[in-house]
């Protein structure tokens, strides 16, 4: 259970150990074995929790799939690539929806008070952080999966020349949702703050990006506000993948790990100064 190996007692300060010169590097490789057990039981409890209830993921496959499907013949009219940009355009945007999935995760530890519980116990922050965000961040990377191969085998979009590359672009894209999504949740204050603020940021984010319509197809003042979205990034980085073309996806790659870098941090800090205590709430 990971409670169990969260709780265990630690072996005293005080204990005698080794005194050859070999016992400081086992003795490394030990804690490091420990916490490496702890995380793991962390990423196994939060993953059952994320596999129990796939409610918001099927929404957020089935949704994009639909859009899809309705809209691709328009854009194969209107645009060249147009089957590219009904596949890239709507993974997007739902998987900007999903950053809901992220808030929830980490907003019901606040619900059942347990954060501060984790916090006391043997795991360190990072361990904290990477078992509550590795499954997200799996869910993530399943969703954009499946609605890309979607797109392949059912909308007619190409092959990606380069699959590596696409990985890396969806993974690029799905640690910067994750961040904003635990930034977010750390932010609001209850459950029903927290559907508004990603349900409204979701389409502002991604409608404003150029998900659902091509930036240069936009009124002036939304393409100058285009480049403040992080889905209009997001965009830019899964089509140049999409495209096999490495050169392209790199600025707007370091823009997307900057926007992570920033929302992780504001994450972070708050999860690390009592986010979950109850006068919170």
């Amino acid at each position: 259970m990971a409670s169990d190996t969260l709780l265990a007692p630690s072996a005293p300060s005080g204990a005698p150990g080794p005194a050859a010169g070999g016992a400081a590097p086992a003795g490394v490789r030990a804690r490091l074995a420990d916490s490496l057990h702890r995380t793991l039981a962390l990423i196994h409890y939060n993953l059952l929790l994320r596999l129990r209830d796939p409610s918001q993921l099927i929404s957020y496959l089935v949704t994009p799939m639909v859009f899809m499907l309705m809209l691709q013949p328009l854009y194969r009219e209107a645009l060249d690539a147009g089957t590219q940009w009904a596949v890239t355009g709507q993974l997007v945007m739902f998987s900007v929806f999903a950053m809901a999935i992220v808030g929830h995760s980490i907003f019901v530890e606040r619900e059942w008070r347990t954060w501060d519980r984790l916090r006391a116990s043997r795991a360190a922050r990072a361990e904290l952080l990477l078992g509550k965000g590795v499954p997200v961040f799996l869910v993530l990377l399943f969703q954009q999966a499946v609605l890309m191969v979607y797109g392949i085998l059912v909308i007619g979009m190409d092959i990606p020349p380069s699959i590596p590359l696409l990985c890396l672009a969806m993974s690029v894209w799905g640690f910067t949702l994750l961040a904003m999504g635990a930034a977010l949740a750390t932010l609001v204050r209850s459950r029903g703050d927290l559907i508004v603020a990603s349900d409204v940021g979701a389409i502002l984010v991604s409608t404003i990006g150029g998900t659902f319509l091509p930036v240069d197809l936009m009124p002036g003042w939304a393409q100058a506000l285009a480049p403040f979205s992080p889905g209009y990034w997001g965009l830019l980085v899964l089509r140049a993948a999409v495209e096999g073309d490495a050169a392209a996806m790199l600025g707007p790659t370091l823009v997307c790990l900057a926007i992570a870098v920033v929302f992780g941090a504001v994450a972070t800090y708050r999860l690390a100064h009592g986010w979950g205590r109850s006068h919170l709430v």
